[in-house]
């Protein structure tokens, strides 16, 4: 099986024209890989450390979740504005929260590929 090498939050940031609502600093995360989904308990038991979360959610409780699973980041999509209280814990937790204005599809989509894409290290 053939993996791929991580590509960090700053190259998804400018490839993928998100705009950064929280933790800008911490944008020399690796994405080891990529989740999608709004209920938190299915992210809870079925994300990985170092996946980035696409979701529509944007209340406080996923900065829990992200936190908790050691996720790179949470990417808000159809140009969804987190909640105020959202991004305070956000930064107090250091969980970047970046925002697309494309659908969660499209946005998984351009980040598979762009993942997929990653140069290939031997396993």
């Amino acid at each position: 099986m053939t993996e791929t090498s991580p590509i960090d939050l700053s190259t998804l940031v400018r490839l993928l024209r998100l705009q950064v609502r929280s933790g800008a600093d911490r944008l020399d995360r690796p994405v080891r890989g990529g989740y999608v989904g709004d209920l938190l308990s299915d992210v809870m038991g079925n994300s990985r450390e170092g996946d980035l979360w696409i979701t529509r959610q944007v209340h406080p409780n996923i900065v829990a979740v992200a936190s908790l699973k050691d996720l790179a980041a949470i990417v808000l999509v159809n140009g969804s504005e987190p909640a105020p209280e959202t991004l305070n814990k956000a930064a107090a937790e250091g969980i970047p929260v970046l925002l697309a204005e494309e659908s969660a599809f499209a946005v998984a989509g351009k980040v598979y590929a762009l993942i997929a894409g990653a140069v290939p290290t031997a396993t």
